[in-house]
């Protein structure tokens, strides 16, 4: 993990522990870099995240999906007899 630290100089002790921190804030996210800002008795803490995949969901035929391959040959039909829209 990159730590980038900016004002006063810190201890590797107290840059574990705004790592541990971050952890356990964001047990639910990947933390890939952080950056500390100290201004005299303030602390800002910035964590950098790893990029969370997601995918694309349409409404199709009245249903969400995000690919036809559930749908049954007569959905299947349908979506491609539907008339598309240009923007």
């Amino acid at each position: 993990m990159k730590v980038n630290v900016i004002g006063e100089q810190i201890s590797q002790d107290e840059i574990n522990a705004y790592i541990e921190y971050g952890k356990k804030k964001y047990s639910d996210r990947e933390i890939i870099g952080m950056t500390v800002k100290i201004d005299g008795e303030y602390v800002d803490l910035q964590y950098d995240f790893k990029n969370i995949p997601f995918d694309r969901i349409r409404r199709i035929t009245g249903y969400l999906v995000g690919t036809l391959d559930r749908f049954n040959n007569g959905k299947r039909a349908e979506e491609h007899d539907r008339v598309k829209h240009s923007v």
